[in-house]
């Protein structure tokens, strides 16, 4: 029975509290799933001002003193970018992008062989997921914290695939895609490296820009070195081999 204050007034049972805090404790998953939806839906019809990527490296910057550092990001809708440049995101990172439903077993698969085999290693990665990443998570290094981080990002791209159409995965991350050392987004490197609008871009320009995303602090699309310059040749003919900008034309 419930104890009592003086003057008779019973007092709330011990367990009562510890109840209410293990109910909320297990609903604290819902209302983060909950969270994650709302933020997926919001995004889709309003343009990002920066990324968790964006935003960890502007604060490691600030951590190691370096108190002048800017990213440089700058918003371009995919109409006002050179069509050449998504068709040649697309014909580098992900050439099933129009048809799969965020993961592509078949790419994987292969970059897990050729992995395997050695030499210069490549994920099977595909453009929703890399936007997932980029946009909501953190590069972890620690294998628990990469392992955990990979859960996260096949559920945010669930939902990007269900929520967003397909032209809009490929605007933010266009928009989001680290092109260099703090250098995110089609206008901010078409700006740093060749000196004009994403929207003035030329197809080998593009290709060169698609070229050293799978590690933008390692290669430059500036000054190419001979890796980046045949893959820049790889991309161009990938990209005539998908259709050109038709491909894009085409997405929902």
């Amino acid at each position: 029975m419930p104890q009592a204050l003086p003057g008779g007034i019973p007092t709330e049972p011990a367990t009562r509290p510890r109840r209410r805090w293990l109910r909320r404790l297990l609903l604290l998953p819902l209302w983060l799933l909950l969270f994650t939806v709302l933020q997926v839906v919001a995004l889709r019809f309003v343009d990002p001002p920066f990324s968790a990527f964006m935003a960890i490296r502007q604060v490691e910057a600030w951590m190691q003193g370096e108190g002048g550092y800017r990213i440089a990001h700058d918003w371009r809708d995919l109409e006002d970018m050179a069509p050449s440049l998504p068709v040649a995101l697309i014909a580098a990172e992900d050439q099933n992008f129009a048809i799969h439903s965020g993961f592509d077993l078949r790419a994987i698969e292969q970059a897990r062989k050729r992995n395997e085999r050695g030499g210069r290693l490549r994920g099977g990665s595909t453009i929703s997921q890399q936007l997932a990443k980029n946009l909501f998570l953190w590069q972890g290094s620690s294998p628990p914290s990469r392992w955990l981080r990979k859960g996260v990002e096949t559920w945010y791209t669930v939902l990007l695939e269900a929520l967003w159409p397909k032209r809009r995965i490929l605007e933010v991350y266009a928009n989001v895609a680290e092109f260099g050392d703090g250098v995110y987004g089609a206008q901010a490197a078409a700006r740093t490296f060749f000196g004009r609008d994403a929207s003035a871009l030329g197809t080998a320009q593009s290709a060169r820009l698609a070229a050293v995303l799978p590690s933008p602090k390692r290669y430059s699309a500036a000054n190419p070195g001979p890796y980046v310059q045949r893959r820049t040749r790889a991309i161009e003919r990938n990209m005539r081999q998908i259709g050109g900008t038709s491909y894009v034309d085409a997405l929902d």
